[in-house]
């Protein structure tokens, strides 16, 4: 089974509804699956809802836009949104946010091509060179990203805390997007 990606998918009608809750339910269910993606279990979608608003209006602005990978069914898989540096001086690259694949699609290659569908998107963008990204320590998610070609930048020792007594690294990532 593969997964079929679009970039800045309609949020019109129906569609667009369906679309919301999708992408609320992945969110939730990648958080209780113990996904880094902002969140700790147990949340429900209502819990995710205005992180998600926010997301929308930032794609509403033009300052982020969304890549969604559907399963053969049409149910929301996986997404990462993918947000423009404002920075005068970095322009040049983009941040990608809440990277997700959902739990019952791990283990499949799902994972590797979002990240090769982020990156060759990101390849159509005017000017941009290369894709960031942060990931929680500990979770062994700065080793699938390096395995998607990204190397390991920065650390912030003990930035995330995740609960009382349980402080993770903050692991800067960078992809440069040479010749696909």
């Amino acid at each position: 089974m593969t997964l079929t990606f679009t970039l800045d998918p309609s949020f019109e009608g129906e569609h667009g509804r369906a679309l919301r809750d999708g992408l609320l339910a992945l969110w939730a269910d990648v958080s209780n699956a113990g996904g880094a993606v902002g969140f700790v279990p147990p949340v429900t979608p209502e819990d995710i809802r205005p992180e998600l608003v926010k997301h929308l209006a930032a794609m509403a602005e033009g300052r982020t836009r969304l890549l969604v990978g559907h399963d053969e069914s049409g149910a929301v898989a996986a997404g990462a949104f993918l947000t423009a540096n404002t920075h005068r001086l970095m322009r040049h690259w983009i941040w990608a946010y809440t990277v997700m694949v959902h739990p019952r699609h791990q283990g499949k290659g799902h994972g590797r091509a979002l990240m090769a569908a982020a990156a060759d998107a990101a390849r159509g963008f005017d000017g941009i060179e290369a894709i960031r990204l942060t990931c929680r320590g500990g979770t062994g998610a700065d080793r699938f990203y390096e395995a998607c070609g990204y190397k390991e930048v920065g650390r912030v020792p003990g930035a995330i805390r995740v609960a009382d007594g349980d402080d993770r690294d903050d692991v800067f990532m960078l992809l440069p997007l040479g010749a696909a």
